[in-house]
């Protein structure tokens, strides 16, 4: 970085100027910031674009419309998409606070050092094929401290676009915590901190799609934002060797209540899991998953309190047919069985992203069967992320 050093002299009321080397008044005018992208004249420029520019001193940015309107925007915060090592490159980006317009004319002006440079591009035209992109985190939800920031696609991005469709996503945590972004498949993206969100934490997403090129034909519909807040660290961990939940929060033991799990033919999964879904009843039908119901082992039931954690059928639910065999033996279809008073009591306490932790059955979740991102170490779930 170079800073001018500006000089005032002593005595002498002729108002005396330090002068430069030759004697002539030094220049107040650095080096001439120079703007990368978009380049000036650039057409069919994205509309997710950001005014990436090289100065030698701190600079400003203005970008206008064709009407003189000015864009609102800000530096590009450092993107927590990578877990890459910074780039040596000085180049500084500057991010619109909002999408642009298609098909207008943008003039960007860098400042720097009171040296300026304009840049004029315009974007591309609307494309006809748009892919929506969402989020399962709710603006202004409290979720669980397990719980990831996921954004679905639409369509599927190919991997030689995800670097770039990544880049796109600013992730920020208050107070800050270690995370990545992982590539859960090709249609849906993940979030998640190195260890649980601390409680209280402001989750803040702005995914600055719209207009970025998805593969193909396909582009970005829509910027997305997301604020969010984490609760408490309420976890609940079932141990098949005793047959026993134990629910705590911040560390506290709540409770600890009898279960049972899947019998034999159908075994529980051990893994760590969160709650994906929670519901005050739903009507379970084993005829979803191939079994049918007028079958020995079919069923259709209307059960209370259903918290699923995979996407295979596997829950924590009221079970009062079960009790007697809660904390001694386990007769379930997979499931977490506990008594219709605990189900509704844990029902009211929990978050989507609460942690689930079994442990000790006989078989383990499948990579994928829900949100399984906390079954992967941290060097290893980094090596999901794009970039």
């Amino acid at each position: 970085m170079v800073s001018a050093l500006l000089l005032s002299a002593c005595g002498g009321g002729n108002g005396s100027t330090w002068k430069g080397p030759g004697g002539s008044a030094a220049s107040p005018a650095g080096p001439k910031p120079v703007v990368s992208a978009p380049a000036d004249g650039a057409k069919d420029v994205s509309t997710a674009t950001e005014i990436v520019y090289t100065a030698q001193s701190d600079a400003t940015v203005t970008l206008k419309d064709a009407s003189g309107a000015t864009v609102e925007g800000a530096p590009s915060p450092a993107s927590a998409s990578s877990s890459a090592p910074p780039s040596s490159s000085p180049s500084t980006a500057w991010l619109p606070a909002k999408q642009l317009k298609y098909a207008t004319e943008y003039t960007a002006t860098v400042t720097a050092g009171g040296a300026t440079t304009e840049v004029k591009f315009t974007t591309m035209a609307k494309p006809a094929s748009l892919s929506r992109v969402t989020s399962q985190v709710g603006d202004n939800q409290v979720v669980g401290v397990g719980m990831m920031m996921i954004l679905s696609f639409g369509v599927d991005i190919p991997k030689d676009k995800r670097a770039d469709v990544q880049q796109h996503l600013f992730m920020s945590s208050d107070p800050p915590q270690e995370g990545t972004w992982n590539w859960f498949s090709s249609k849906e993206i993940h979030y998640r901190p190195k260890e649980y969100w601390q409680p209280g934490t402001k989750l803040s997403l702005r995914a600055a799609l719209g207009g970025v090129s998805f593969g193909g034909k396909w582009y970005g519909e829509k910027d997305l934002t997301v604020d969010a807040s984490v609760g408490k660290r309420l976890i609940m961990e079932v141990d098949n060797a005793t047959k026993q939940m134990t629910v705590t929060e911040d560390g506290v033991l709540l409770k600890t209540m009898p279960v049972s799990l899947g019998k034999a033919s159908s075994p529980s999964d051990s893994g760590n899991f969160i709650v994906m879904v929670k519901n005050e009843w739903e009507w379970f039908d084993s005829s979803t998953y191939g079994v049918p119901v007028d079958s020995g082992e079919g069923y259709r039931t209307k059960v209370q309190f259903p918290q699923r954690i995979t996407w295979s059928g596997q829950y924590i639910h009221a079970a009062p047919w079960s009790v007697k065999d809660q904390g001694k033996r386990n007769v379930s279809h997979g499931c977490v069985n506990i008594s219709l008073e605990l189900a509704q009591w844990l029902y009211g306490i929990t978050h989507i992203g609460d942690p689930v932790i079994v442990k000790n059955t006989e078989a383990r979740v499948k990579y994928g069967d829900g949100w399984t991102d906390w079954e992967l170490p941290w060097d290893q779930y980094k090596k999901g992320s794009a970039l």
